[in-house]
């Protein structure tokens, strides 16, 4: 595609008078076509002829100026990966679920989730990035939003935080049915400032030790599309979430049946017994933990020879009344940890030994019970290995050894794990129910859009609880718009666009995923099946922001300035097709 020059065109209107417009022509796959750039059918007709004039190199009042030197560019607004994002969002009319009439505090809304997904910053920097001085795209000018600033942004968190109810059972409706498979898992992110009851010392699944932290539990489908976010005080444990979801799914979004999947510290047996069970038509898929597996082993119920032909089987204990139990193995896992446990406790014994040098050396020497079981602890911690040793401290010395039968019988239970379901076989296979265990990787991924890929979730700075709670269902939007705009785009990206092919190729459902041919063919080629280049999502992003609308300044002064887009490469304007939006904005 080339260019080959704008013009100004008078189009005969029937009755009324004729249309003038100025149009550009360009050349694509050796066709000539044409777009209007703008109606110029109010101009005086002076103005046209000068700027025709212009435009054909010449003016009947002074000897014409090249042609790039009678304009000038006075202002270039990234558009493309605007119109991406709002036009996706406003096709899953997302905005009428969070307001049905326009309202300012709707648009500021609409505004922070397109620019969670834009360049996640905080609120004063997404204000900067709104107000017409400082903007860094068009977004504010298309919600017609102003010069927004923070309390305005706050007060639309605040004015949401209500609407979080409706929303989540609206969202509910679209993505869930009765009967439906519903995952659930929770995650942490650590928190800035002390003054929000909501920060609270936990577990951190950050790996940020002493860091306040707030736990939120996100809802989706059986694909991995979000549904509804709660959050907790950081120092809430996983087990005790789980009888709010049930209340949610039950009284909130009406389903009367349906399949819970959690892991295994998620759904534990006092979550089945006294949340689960009592609730008629709750059913659940789960995982047992490492002390029941071998409760099964020494029972004689789970043995190595179940796997001889199969890499799962379907067994029963008495324990578990009225469940299915599928034990599976998967080899890969097994070599993994073999490989794995070893170098642990290699490592573990020299840090340990280091110790004992110390408490015995001439000079110096560590001494008492505290300081030498300080020094211990933060080994055993830092490896994970203090079960598989026997510890010995006394005020002058130290010693240690391992324990070699609890060793031998962990390595029993290498790469095997035990799904525990209350779905009957007639509804789920073996197969099925290990499938959907596994499905829970989609709020994996969520989690790792929302925490460090994609939306960056933190760190979070507000210092209200309401204030926290609406920034993380503004996230959870957010991904809601992502994850539909990847699912659209997969073709262009380096996401598996096959699935369905790509689950033939496994070997059996208890091994490692696969990937399809297709998606090894971008992979490895760097280019789509259309010949196109295949990006990430972030990159895809970037290269639709390239895409701008420049406002041009005749130097005559007589004409005034108008507005004129980037002629979209062949990715990009794949990319809108694919996602199903224009490109041109309604309302520049």
């Amino acid at each position: 595609m080339y260019y080959v020059g704008m013009y100004v065109a008078t189009i005969p209107n029937r009755n009324s008078p004729p249309a003038i417009l100025l149009r550009e022509s360009f050349r694509l796959d050796g066709k000539v076509n044409n777009r209007t750039l703008a109606n110029l059918s109010h101009w005086p007709l002076a103005q046209i002829d000068a700027l025709r004039a212009v435009l054909k190199g010449s003016t009947s009042v002074a000897p014409a100026a090249p042609l790039p030197q009678a304009f000038q560019i006075v202002r270039s607004r990234p558009h493309g990966h605007v119109a991406a994002v709002l036009g996706t969002l406003r096709k899953l009319r997302l905005d009428q679920l969070i307001g049905k009439q326009p309202s300012h505090e709707r648009d500021l809304v609409l505004a922070m989730i397109t620019e969670r997904i834009l360049e996640p910053a905080s609120k004063l920097a997404t204000t900067r990035a709104l107000h017409p001085d400082t903007l860094t795209s068009t977004l504010g000018e298309l919600l017609h939003l102003g010069s927004p600033t923070e309390d305005e942004l706050y007060a639309a968190m605040d004015w949401l935080l209500p609407q979080q109810p409706r929303i989540e059972q609206a969202l509910a409706k679209r993505h869930l049915a009765e009967g439906a498979l519903v995952l659930y898992d929770l995650t942490s992110t650590y928190f800035e400032g002390r003054h929000c009851p909501l920060g609270q010392l936990g577990y951190p699944r950050d790996h940020n030790k002493g860091k306040l932290q707030i736990v939120f539990g996100l809802l989706t489908n059986a694909e991995g599309c979000p549904v509804a976010v709660e959050v907790y005080a950081g120092n809430t444990s996983d087990p005790k979430t789980v009888s709010d979801q049930v209340t949610k799914l039950r009284t909130r979004f009406g389903l009367q049946r349906v399949i819970l999947v959690g892991d295994r510290g998620m759904l534990t047996n006092a979550r089945i017994r006294e949340n689960l069970k009592p609730a008629s038509g709750i059913d659940w898929i789960t995982a047992l933990r490492a002390p029941a597996i071998k409760k099964l082993i020494s029972a004689g119920t789970l043995q190595p020879s179940l796997f001889d032909e199969r890499d799962l089987a379907e067994i029963s204990h008495p324990d578990f009344p009225g469940e299915r139990l599928i034990a599976c193995y998967n080899p890969l896992l097994a070599e993994e940890r073999a490989r794995k446990r070893p170098e642990l406790l290699a490592a573990t014994e020299k840090e340990l030994q280091k110790i004992a040098v110390a408490t015995s050396r001439k000079k110096r020497a560590l001494r008492g019970k505290q300081n030498i079981g300080l020094r211990v602890g933060k080994v055993l911690n830092r490896y994970k290995m203090g079960k598989h040793f026997q510890i010995h401290i006394e005020e002058a010395t130290f010693s240690y050894q391992r324990k070699q039968a609890n060793i031998e019988k962990e390595e029993l239970l290498d790469g095997i794990y035990v799904v525990r379901t209350s779905v009957p076989a007639e509804v789920f296979s073996s197969e099925q129910a290990v499938r959907n265990y596994k499905s829970l990787s989609g709020v994996e991924r969520a989690f790792r859009s929302l925490k460090t890929v994609d939306l960056h979730v933190r760190p979070i700075h507000h210092r209200l609880p309401g204030r926290v709670r609406a920034h993380i269902f503004l996230c959870m939007l957010a991904y809601n718009v992502e994850w539909h705009m990847r699912n659209d785009l997969a073709r262009l990206l380096f996401d598996d666009d096959d699935p369905a092919a790509a689950q033939k190729m496994r070997t059996s459902v208890v091994a490692s995923a696969q990937r399809s041919v297709s998606a090894q063919a971008k992979a490895y080629n760097k280019r789509t099946p259309e010949d196109l280049p295949v990006h990430s999502f972030q990159t895809l992003l970037g290269d639709l922001a390239t895409i701008v609308i420049n406002r041009v300044q005749p130097n005559d002064a007589t004409i005034p300035a108008f507005d004129i887009s980037t002629t979209p490469t062949t990715v990009q304007q794949r990319a809108f097709d694919l996602l199903g939006v224009s490109l041109k904005p309604a309302n520049l």
